[in-house]
């Protein structure tokens, strides 16, 4: 068993909870070899499919993925504390989401706020952090109205991710009901959404917009589409918090025919690359990013992405990933197969390589990742 010394990280996985999982597993990660060891579980929480982690790392909050809650269609949000030692969790409190099937949710960067996406619902929700913690009563909600062209998926909104802007002026909320990406500025003294100048970005009717993320130095983002399959690289304006669609490439194989929805998109550390998750093709898609601003890189180029490969899995249904904050390690949840596999990071290429690491928990939806003090 390694000594307490060579560990520097905890993941805290999320889960389903109606077949075998019991709640948030979390486990200590071996710097040197990636091995993941079984730390403790937090039992008695109801889906906690998603998670975030408190800017000071003292808290943890995950959307409790539930379609009813205190007797009104709504999920719930529930709040830990976090052991500095150990990483363990400890229950603090619960508030309602106001909005059934709450599936993602994120803090600001000032962590005085959580903001959360309603699935389910086809809204966003903010709640405020008091002081020790705890989750106060929603300072704001905003109900997304309308549908798209995909009678099954796009009946009415969806609202699927929340993401800041690394700023914390602006929130975006990709809503693969209405295939628009919704823009609000964030006021941060009372916890509320204002719809921004430019209060949307819509993407191709079908695409279905799901994650979203920032590039390190704010000047690009990227856009997840489960339903059609593709990332969309953004050209991002931090003065207006606007979007410019830049390029559009597919996250499967020419020659598959499957059928495969995307789920989880992350930009490196590095800022050197994009991976995208694909669950029925099972693999995570990796994409080099023209970042450079020098005389070599062509400005019509920067910002876009160029194929790099795809690398496996060896599971079902990869939902969603997380890389280490120093770029290392990239970890894959199958929720399918109810398990983790791990892989070491090219840093000069970017491709994946599996460490040999694998680890089973049941039904793993999402992964976290800090550093230990």
């Amino acid at each position: 068993m390694a000594k307490q010394h060579d560990y520097e990280m905890l993941v805290y996985v999320g889960t389903y909870t109606s077949g075998k999982s019991e709640g948030i597993y979390v486990y200590r990660m071996d710097k040197s070899t990636s091995a993941l060891e079984f730390v403790s579980k937090t039992t008695g929480v109801d889906n906690p499919s998603f998670l975030a982690i408190h800017p000071q790392q003292s808290y943890l909050y995950a959307v409790n993925e539930i379609g009813e809650f205190a007797g009104k269609p709504s999920g719930a949000v529930s709040a830990f504390s976090i052991d500095p030692k150990t990483g363990k969790l400890t229950y603090l409190n619960q508030q309602p989401s106001h909005g059934p099937g709450p599936c993602h949710l994120s803090i600001d960067k000032t962590g005085k706020f959580v903001l959360v996406a309603n699935y389910s619902g086809g809204s966003v929700c903010v709640l405020p952090i008091q002081d020790d913690g705890r989750l106060g009563e929603a300072t704001d909600f905003i109900q997304h109205q309308g549908s798209s062209v995909n009678p099954r998926r796009q009946e009415g909104p969806h609202a699927h991710s929340i993401t800041l802007s690394p700023d914390n002026r602006y929130v975006f909320a990709a809503d693969l009901g209405l295939d628009k990406i919704m823009i609000y500025q964030f006021d941060l003294a009372a916890g509320k959404l204002k719809p921004n100048d430019e209060p949307c970005v819509e993407v191709k009717p079908g695409a279905g917009p799901r994650h979203f993320d920032f590039h390190p130095n704010s000047r690009y983002a990227y856009l997840i589409n489960e339903l059609d399959n593709t990332i969309i690289a953004y050209a991002y304006d931090e003065v207006n918090g606007t979007l410019k669609e830049i390029q559009t490439v597919p996250t499967l194989p020419k020659d598959f025919e499957d059928v495969s929805h995307c789920a989880d998109v992350h930009v490196s550390p590095s800022g050197k690359f994009v991976y995208g998750s694909n669950r029925g093709h099972d693999s995570i898609v990796i994409f080099a990013i023209d970042a450079e601003t020098g005389a070599q890189s062509h400005p019509e180029n920067r910002g876009k992405l160029t194929y790099v490969g795809h690398e496996p899995t060896q599971g079902k249904t990869p939902r969603n990933f997380a890389i280490d904050p120093t770029g290392t390690f990239l970890l894959a949840a199958n929720q399918a197969t109810d398990t983790i596999i791990t892989f070491r990071i090219d840093q000069q290429t970017g491709k994946l390589t599996p460490t040999g690491h694998v680890t089973e928990v049941p039904q793993p939806v999402c992964l976290k990742i800090i550093h230990l003090e």
